[in-house]
């Protein structure tokens, strides 16, 4: 026989299984990580004008490969290669589905069959097992390393060159440091002696950036102008890094090369959709004036909120989870040192604060598994066995959303029905 208590019990979470499988998985989430960039978390957040175009490039036709004046076939670059221009003062732009694929069709152009030259220490492996020796495999270019992990010099690269050089390619490391007795050919010499050789210079950027964010309290980062003004044959760098912007590979440089890349066979394969050309070229307007795109693009946004703010609403969310939670927990709002992420500044950190909770009914890591799944998931972060939900990453709209998983988690009955966790979910920890 089964109680009549255990029948209810089982026809709840029977109810709660069922109404969780038929949710969709691709969700909402709070970050309350500290970590701008968060790769997992689905890396740079739109600006409003951005989604607003991306309403109506899903919704209406356009003309995204048609030429208003002249009723005839359009290229679909040319709704953000002029601004790509203007801003970077490039020749040329064009954009594919992401850097990886920005890196692999340059240099599948410009090297297969042939040398590419890189410095030893630029070797990069990022997130996704993304390797440069194996994307340079994969165009067909050979491998040609100079100088030592920590330190190569102009004349590695002198020395590197032959008939068979195809490409000098400089690898910016914006995951990592090397730090200590250390040195680097510059851009501009680089350029300079693949002018001479007649060779052309690709930088891979990684995270580019338009904005000097030194100005924020973080180490200055060449951003996308200065490396094309030192006068780099070609740069690629990621859309939805620093830039603020949706998933996108950016490749500007000299016309004679970016009409070369845009003629490769490739580039069908990689080009981008009406959605990314859309948010993405509202993303580039915001950056013609400079003060408004720190106000409207939220990674830059994010990254420029003084701590004083952060603070406020540290304390803000502090008073309301009080309020409401009673003695389910012990709360306090700490100092916490948020990250770029996604890659980018490598060891700089932003002063942050952050609310730290402390469950009294349940260990630290039940809550926040349960904060997972609570209707709007919360994404925080365990240190000294409390959790810390960071406020520079969290909107003051999202408050209420982070009380709402807190009460959801906390003041439900302390068992195991109280998170009913979806099927073909993996427990595993985000990161950056």
């Amino acid at each position: 026989m089964v109680a009549g208590n255990d029948v209810e019990l089982l026809y709840n979470n029977l109810a709660d299984f069922i109404k969780a499988y038929h949710q969709t998985r691709f969700a909402r989430v709070v970050n309350a990580t500290g970590i701008i960039i968060h790769t997992n978390l689905g890396r740079s957040i739109l600006p409003g004008s951005s989604l607003q175009r991306l309403t109506q490039a899903g919704g209406c036709y356009s003309n995204l490969e048609f030429n208003l004046d002249t009723g005839r076939r359009g290229s679909r670059y040319s709704h953000v290669e002029e601004l790509l221009c203007e801003l970077t003062g490039a020749e040329a732009a064009l954009v594919v589905n992401n850097n990886a694929a920005a890196v692999l069709i340059a240099l599948e152009t410009l090297a297969i069959g042939k040398e590419a030259v890189v410095s030893r220490g630029q070797l990069v492996e990022i997130g996704g097992s993304f390797r440069i020796p194996d994307i340079m495999t994969r165009s067909g270019a050979r491998l040609v390393e100079v100088g030592t992990t920590n330190r190569t010099h102009l004349r590695d690269y002198e020395k590197a060159i032959t008939s068979e050089t195809g490409v000098l390619l400089r690898v910016h490391c914006s995951n990592y440091r090397i730090v200590g007795f250390t040195g680097e050919v510059s851009n501009v010499d680089l350029a300079q002696l693949g002018k001479a050789r007649g060779i052309p210079v690709m930088e891979d950027l990684g995270s580019g950036c338009f904005v000097d964010l030194s100005k924020f309290g973080l180490a200055k980062e060449p951003t996308v102008q200065e490396v094309v003004a030192s006068g780099m044959d070609i740069v690629t760098f990621s859309g939805d890094k620093l830039l603020g912007g949706p998933q996108a590979g950016i490749i500007v440089g000299k016309k004679h090369l970016i009409d070369q890349i845009k003629e490769n066979p490739l580039n069908r394969a990689l080009r981008i959709d009406k959605l990314t050309l859309a948010s993405l070229e509202s993303v580039l307007r915001l950056y013609l004036d400079e003060v408004n795109a720190l106000q409207e693009i939220p990674t830059l946004r994010m990254i420029a909120v003084p701590e004083s703010v952060v603070e406020q609403r540290a304390r803000h969310l502090l008073s309301l989870c009080k309020a409401e939670l009673g003695t389910s927990c012990s709360l306090e709002t700490i100092s916490v040192q948020s990250q770029v992420g996604g890659g980018a500044m490598p060891g700089q950190n932003l002063a942050s604060w952050a609310v730290a909770v402390q469950p009294s009914n349940m260990k630290i890591s039940q809550l926040e598994q349960r904060l997972r799944h609570a209707p709007v998931p919360v994404i925080g972060r365990i240190a000294n066995d409390r959790l810390l939900l960071d406020m520079r990453t969290v909107a003051e709209d999202e408050l209420d959303m982070v009380l709402d998983g807190l009460r959801y988690v906390l003041t439900r009955q302390n068992d195991e029905s109280a998170a009913v966790i979806p099927p073909n979910t993996e427990k595993t920890h985000a990161d950056a």
